[in-house]
This record gives C-alpha cells, structure tokens and sequence, in this order.
C-alpha cells in the first residue's frame, strides 16, 4: 500500500489528510514536527510527503532541503496559507513536487497525492533492458528479441546520455511510454523528475496551464498562480505522449522552450528559465500532417534523433516470449496457476493481427485468466476477436450509442427535465467510463490513464455516477462468449 507522510503541526491537518485519503487506499503516518518527520521517511521511504511550509523549529523550506539529501526522487508537497504563495513557488523551484492551499480542498489533496505516488512510480520502477539469460526481478522489462527491437535497445543506449530531445514513434499500444522512462532512467537526469503528459487526453485550453502554468487572475477562476509541469520539471525530463495531437498554438510556445529554455506562465509577462529535457512521442505521421495542424519547424527540431517502435505484427517470434511474459505476470496478479495455452489457443494468438499492439495483447490475457478454470488456457477463453482472427464490432457501436444519447434526451424532455445540459453530460461520461471499463477488463489504473485522469478521480467519478464494476466486468465477458462454442 502506497505510503504518505504528513508533517505539519496542526494535528486537524493531519486528521483531514488521513480521512481524505481512505479511498485511495493510501496509508498515511503524521509527524508535528521535522526530526520526526526526518524520522518516519529515513525509516519508511515513503511514496510522497506532505509537508507544511511554516513549521514551529523550522522552516519547511530548510526541511525540503534535508528530505531531498535523503532522497532526491521523493515527491514533496508543501501545505501552504495563501499569504505563504511566494515561499511555496520558491519550493517549486528547489524542486518540490507541487503545493497546495488551507484550508485543503479534499478533492485536489486526492488529486495531487494520486499522481505524485504514481510519479514516484514512474521514476523509481526501473525499466529493464532484457540481457541474453537474464530473467527480470523487479521493475518493468522492454521484452523481445526481434532485431527490429535490438535496434531499439541500442537506440536508447545511444540516445539516453546525451541530453537532446528524442520522438518515439510508433503506433498505439506499442510502449512508448516505457521507452520514455528508459531513456530518462539510464540518462544523466535521473536524480531529476520524469513527467508524463498525454497531450490528446486534456482538452486545449487546459494543456496550456497544465504545462506552463498560470498567473492569479489570468482568467476565472484562476485563484492563485498555478506551476506548471515544465517548471516543476526543471532538471529532470519530461514525457509528451500524442504531441501530434497539441494545438499550433501551444506547439509554438514548446518551440520556443527547446530553442531558448524559457516561457511565460498563462498570464504572465515574467520569463522564466528551465532546464527540462523533452521527449516527445506519438502515432501519427507528423511530416505528412498539414501546417495548419502541426509546425514543421517543432517537427524538425523534434526529429534530431527518432526511435521507431515496431507494431506487435512486425515482431515474429517476440509474440511468443510477450505471451510467456504477460502470462507470468497475471498469474502473480491474479493469484492463478495456469501453465501454458492449449495449441489451437496459441495458434490463434499468433495468426491474430494484434491492432492494439502490446497493450491488447495484455487487455486479451488478463480476460482469459480471469475466466480460466484450470492450468491451461484454452481458446474458449479468448475473445471473439482473436477467435476469429478479426476486429469485431465494437460491443457499442457509435449508432447504438447515439441512439441510447437521443432515446435519453427524449426522456428528459418529456419528463420537463430543466437542467438538461447538466444530465446530458452526466451521461455521457457514465457511457464513456463504463466503454473504457469494459476494454480494460474493469482495471482502474488503466482505464485511468487512457481517460487522462488520476486514478482517485476516476474512483470518485465511479462512486458518483453509480458504475458496478463487477457489472462492467460481467457484461464484457457475455460479449466475449461464443454462442457456437
């Protein structure tokens, strides 16, 4: 279980904190004051601290810097008044991960803790690159022997330590992501920060502040100034996943930043510096797009040095020792025992064209296990998809969904709904989360990460809208059962 410490000397603080995070899951210790909050991490290590800026010994500032000695890579978030601002964006700059307001706002403490511990993940758990007799004990492992995937241990051998930016190109599903946190682990910047930004999963408008943050006031509801994610990145790396998918405007001022290291906050007239190294990944042909849509000039500086992901169906026998990798690991996961496939399930498996590249083929065996009753694996087990060797229909097709959408609407008004808009939207979402729910085989964690959301957000949206997992569960493997099996 995920661990927080809290060191404040408002033992209300440490209260709130404790009760807020219960639905994450997360474990949290408290501490009133810096030597027991020394204390608990040297003897804990934990996930991500929170830390009060005024505290009665000491400074928090002169705490951060001692937390940081012991551990450079601990995402720290520092408690705050609104009087205290400009001491918390000095924190900000030392290299603390984010801060946040009293009194708490319970929703952003969940938020902000989410991705710090998921951030702590992302830099601590190392990414293997395989060696020829070497079984992986911990940590996540670039898998395959291919030489189309050789090319790509080597690229990254090159690449990491030389501190230029890089572009993963490659289609959906293909471990971009992992190749990323490779470069960025095995680089000169690893006692730095490693962010992940989907760039397609956060509307336009919010992307800009999320990256090069806000000044108070610059527009409603903009309370306080905001850091954005360069700027808490500042000597680390930062991963910019779909940047086919950013506005011109906004790739216009990430030029900016690789050419001259600096922006300015949404807002904001003050220039400031970074030291952030970009890696920038997508699936898309980013020279065939038009200029309107994406900047030749970014897609030049981006293309100094590109990593080419080769899809699943390009890999040869790399899909054998995926399918013995990720059997593995669900086995440990799930608590199940099966073995091995039988011949007709694995002979479907590799004539299957595998469109969703690697993150399918995970999707596909972590549903058969879970519906295995015995040591082998069998193709009974295996969607519809793989069974007959095409792309099915999706279980809700865009015309049922628009028709469920007007059937709904219909409903609304001839009940005289007055706030239509409200329960459209409510709607909406609830189809959306349960359609990504249901290709993840009801795993939260990443049916988060493709909405682009922290995983307590999606929990929490979960609750509210009244979503059954279990039901999500149950109604994806009655689409997967063959009625002639």
């Amino acid at each position: 279980m995920p661990l927080t410490v809290v060191i404040d000397d408002d033992r209300s603080v440490q209260h709130l904190v404790g009760q807020a995070l219960k639905p994450l899951k997360v474990d949290v210790q408290t501490a009133s004051t810096a030597d027991e909050g020394l204390e608990l991490i040297r003897k804990h290590a934990p996930d991500v601290v929170l830390l009060d800026i005024l505290l009665p010994e000491t400074s928090g500032l002169e705490l951060y810097r001692r937390v940081f000695d012991l551990d450079p890579k601990l995402p720290i978030i520092f408690i705050t008044s609104l009087s205290s601002g400009e001491t918390a964006i000095e924190a900000i700059k030392l290299g603390a991960y984010d801060y946040i307001h009293k009194p708490l706002d319970v929703e952003q403490l969940r938020e902000k803790v989410n991705q710090a511990i998921e951030i702590r993940r992302l830099m601590h758990e190392p990414v293997v690159l395989p060696d020829a007799g070497t079984e992986r004990s911990e940590g996540e492992l670039l898998v395959g022997n291919s030489q189309k995937m050789m090319e790509v241990y080597k690229a990254i051998g090159r690449v990491a330590p030389q501190d230029v930016t890089v572009l993963i190109r490659g289609e959906s599903g293909t471990g971009k992501e992992l190749v990323a946190r490779a470069i960025y682990q095995h680089s000169r910047r690893t006692n730095g920060p490693f962010l992940a930004i989907n760039c397609a999963a956060i509307p336009e408008g919010l992307l800009e502040s999320e990256l090069f943050g806000h000044e108070k006031g610059a527009f409603s509801g903009a309370v306080t100034t905001r850091i954005g994610k360069f700027e808490q990145c500042d000597g680390g790396t930062i991963f910019l996943d779909e940047i086919g998918d950013m506005s011109p405007v906004l790739q216009s001022k990430v030029l900016r930043l690789l050419q001259e290291r600096q922006f300015e906050r949404v807002g904001g007239n003050k220039t400031i510096k970074v030291d952030v190294r970009i890696i920038a990944a997508t699936h898309r042909d980013l020279e065939k797009m038009p200029e309107e849509k994406f900047r030749s000039d970014l897609y030049y500086r981006l293309n100094g040095f590109v990593i080419n992901l080769p899809p699943v169906r390009d890999r040869g026998d790399d899909l054998l020792i995926l399918i013995d990798h990720f059997l593995k690991r669900f086995n440990r996961e799930l608590s199940k025992q099966v073995q091995g496939l039988s011949p007709e399930a694995l002979n479907l498996m590799m004539r299957y064209d595998w469109p969703g590249n690697v993150r399918e083929l995970q999707s596909v065996l972590r549903q058969a296990l879970l519906q295995s009753t015995g040591p082998v694996l069998i193709a009974d087990f295996l969607p519809t998809d793989v069974r007959t060797g095409r792309r099915g229909e999706p279980a809700e097709s865009a015309s049922e969904a628009s028709s469920d959408l007007d059937r709904f609407i219909r409903d609304r008004l001839q009940a005289g709904s007055k706030d239509l808009h409200a329960e459209a939207i409510e709607f909406l979402e609830a189809l959306l989360i349960r359609r990504v729910l249901t290709s993840t085989g009801g795993n939260q964690s990443r049916a988060a990460e493709i909405l682009g959301i922290a995983r307590g957000s999606l929990r929490n949206k979960i609750r509210s809208l009244g979503i059954s997992i279990d039901r999500v569960v149950g109604d994806a493997e009655d689409e997967n059962d063959d009625p002639k099996a």
